[in-house]
């Protein structure tokens, strides 16, 4: 067909005219291509006019869709490639953005919210996938405020229904820790502060594990935690060179923030540890204290578990009467010798004497039950070891003593019989006659 030119994928000039969908299309009959675009009709008044409009130039297939859903759709999918997901993600979030959209209360929302929709239906894919993604990488993307975000992520979970699974703890300690700039020696890191990943990231999660069996993770934001875990497991793999480091230089070294709690998180774990090393007998003798105690932390780790449970064991168990006994019998301390003195001097004086001091004798053969002395800290929440203040209400003090005047008017409120009327009368009738006789000289 001359004047029609070629095909522009295999140079064919076998082009030939296609009707198909009533639409005139020129096509390539050797690979398929479509050369010509086809025209089509829009609107009432272009077919009003005869006018034909070109594809491209066509709102039919976004008439239902406004400039901002477009704009947020578009913003999905700059986010997701940026996270580098995978195309099934990409889907996904793009359906859960669509869907979010139809409601009213979205459509007529502020611009922050739209753009925080955005990172919402990114996250929810992510953790319906298990893939470790925090709300906090998301709102450094998007500078977005994390309240603001929160509160848009828990609306769009409940307006759509979904099932969204929380994060594991571990997979946020591996997600949290990736981000420190500790492994690869730099300008900014000394090379004696640089750590292997791998083993960075398995002493973290023991540490991390250890605080939450110890409560200190119930309640309460897990990133401080994380932190100081991280912060005491860099400095016990090279505790001569790091020992000096402070908490607020290695979080600036690792260009990450210092959450406000870490330091109060850091004490807590240091208290543990320190509470596990008196379980250990090699470490009795050494008098550890907080920062010594880190240098030590792989073998409290070795041995976490027996050591917790020995470190936190309930101390008001009774001792048995029999082990009591075989302790006095062979002296072992003074105390157990000043309780045998006791009971034996009791028993001597309830030989020969009245009723009650033979009660009395009898009952000191009784063994006694020795109660151990009460752990000072036993393995429970730090809010019930440490309650908050809380002040009471005083109530306040009523004025009314019940000598107070009743006005009539008051009185007239709880009449209610024609009896009770004409006796209030009466009443009153009287005191007035007594209030009008004159006083007597």
């Amino acid at each position: 067909m001359p004047g029609r030119g070629s095909c522009p994928d295999c140079g064919s000039a076998e082009l030939v005219e296609d009707s198909h969908y009533s639409q005139n299309q020129l096509v390539c009959s050797d690979c398929g291509c479509v050369v010509t675009e086809g025209v089509l009709t829009t609107t009432f008044s272009d077919e009003g006019n005869l006018r034909e409009v070109t594809y491209s130039r066509s709102t039919g297939e976004n008439e239902q869709v406004s400039r901002s859903q477009q704009r947020g759709l578009r913003r999905v999918r700059d986010l997701c490639r940026v996270l580098q997901l995978p195309p099934t993600f990409e889907d996904t979030a793009i359906a859960y953005y669509q869907q979010a959209y139809q409601h009213a209360g979205i459509r007529t929302a502020r611009l922050q919210k739209k753009e925080v929709l955005v990172g919402c239906c990114v996250l929810i894919t992510c953790r319906q996938r298990n893939w470790p993604l925090t709300m906090g990488t998301i709102c450094t993307l998007l500078y977005a405020d994390l309240d603001v975000f929160s509160g848009t992520y828990m609306q769009i979970v409940k307006l759509l229904g979904l099932d969204v699974p929380s994060l594991c703890l571990v997979d946020l300690v591996k997600t949290y820790c990736s981000s420190f700039k500790l492994f690869e020696a730099s300008p900014s890191v000394p090379a004696k502060y640089v750590e292997d990943k791998e083993k960075m990231l398995s002493r973290t999660l023991q540490l991390v594990e250890l605080a939450d069996e110890t409560w200190l993770v119930t309640g309460r934001h897990p990133l401080p935690v994380i932190t100081a875990a991280t912060f005491l497991a860099w400095q016990s793999l090279r505790p001569s060179d790091r020992l000096t480091c402070s908490l607020a230089r290695f979080c600036k070294l690792a260009n990450v923030d210092l959450p406000y709690p870490a330091s109060s998180r850091l004490q807590e774990l240091l208290t543990v540890l320190l509470r596990m090393a008196e379980q250990l007998a090699w470490l009795q003798v050494l008098k550890l204290d907080k920062r010594s105690v880190v240098k030590h932390i792989g073998d409290l780790l070795q041995h976490r578990h027996m050591l917790v449970r020995k470190a936190f064991r309930d101390g008001t168990a009774e001792m048995d009467p029999g082990e009591e006994l075989q302790g006095q019998g062979q002296g072992q301390g003074p105390e157990e010798e000043d309780v045998g003195s006791s009971s034996l001097e009791l028993q001597g004086q309830g030989q020969g004497q009245g009723p009650e001091e033979e009660d009395v004798g009898s009952s000191s053969l009784e063994l006694p039950v020795v109660k151990r002395p009460a752990s000072p800290a036993l393995l429970l929440p730090p809010c019930m070891l440490k309650p908050p203040k809380r002040v009471c209400p005083t109530l306040p003090v009523s004025t009314v003593t019940g000598d107070e005047d009743i006005s009539d008017s008051e009185i007239e409120q709880y009449l209610r019989t024609p009896q009770e009327v004409r006796d209030f009368q009466k009443a009153q009738a009287a005191r007035q006659a007594a209030q009008s006789v004159p006083n007597p000289p």
